[in-house]
């Protein structure tokens, strides 16, 4: 009996897989995805949300059979991330995670508080589709100013004796990329420059969105500033989604990387938006 249930839930896991895929039509859905995790004001303990974040979704990625890569990171002064770059890589890897991004909230009982008080804490997310192979951006040296620097770890340790960190501003834009994991400042430089053509045409997207005046509800839910989802672990567990509403009480499993069901419900509220 047990066989015959655990047999059913595989299929049942495939199945959905499926359907997820159907509503995956966009343009760049079968894409790699670069997501980037910056915690929000609040010193460590928003930190330290940052690095749960960027474990949910290394989680994620296995379970989903897709590669990652970490581009960059700079880690918190006491613990957690300062920021995190990562390359998820894989079929429809962009098309299942676009709905990341955003602002997720944290509530809990904070583990650096000593007087076991409850805090709020804010990380965003941003995903673009991996255009490296797909589209050719035009980058002109003159707007680019590149800088390089010496990799450094955890209270200033150092990591890499030369000067093998690139960091590149787009000057039209104002946008600023950095990659200091590998030990090759060339690489790091091929690395930086593939972040910054993502997000560049993640730029050039949005503008066409706002040329078309598309009528997506959930649109200014997305931006800057605005909750995608809350993480209550304290006084009670719930995860809840407030564009679509869903819920899962399952804590420990999402932040695990369990995110199929709010991947889920997001896709089938966008489509239901195009529908409208």
């Amino acid at each position: 009996m047990q066989a015959v249930q655990e047999q059913a839930a595989r299929l049942n896991q495939q199945l959905t897989k499926v359907e997820l895929k159907t509503l995956l039509s966009d343009s760049h859905d079968q894409n790699d995805a670069i997501v980037e995790i910056h915690p929000g004001a609040g010193g460590t303990e928003a930190q330290d949300w940052a690095e749960m974040l960027l474990r949910m979704y290394k989680r994620w990625a296995e379970e989903n059979g897709f590669s990652l890569e970490l581009l960059d990171s700079l880690p918190g002064d006491e613990a957690g991330i300062k920021s995190a770059t990562i390359s998820i890589e894989g079929k429809y890897a962009y098309g299942l995670l676009k709905g990341e991004k955003g602002i997720h909230r944290l509530i809990r009982i904070s583990p650096f508080d000593t007087s076991g008080r409850r805090h709020t804490s804010f990380a965003s997310v941003d995903v673009y589709p991996d255009i490296s192979q797909d589209i050719s951006i035009d980058l002109r040296d003159e707007d680019l100013r590149i800088d390089v620097f010496r990799s450094s770890g955890p209270g200033g340790q150092s990591v890499n004796k030369t000067s093998s960190a690139v960091r590149i501003t787009h000057v039209p834009t104002g946008i600023v990329v950095q990659c200091q994991n590998e030990k090759s400042q060339l690489r790091n430089k091929d690395t930086a420059l593939k972040i910054l053509k993502a997000r560049l045409y993640e730029i050039e997207l949005k503008r066409q969105e706002e040329d078309k005046q598309l009528k997506y509800s959930e649109k200014s839910a997305i931006a800057w500033g605005s909750q995608i989802r809350t993480y209550t672990l304290h006084p009670y567990r719930l995860i809840k989604d407030h564009r679509t509403n869903s819920e899962d009480s399952n804590v420990d499993k999402v932040l695990d990387g369990d995110l199929d069901g709010f991947i889920r419900n997001y896709l089938l509220f966008m489509h239901g938006q195009k529908d409208t």
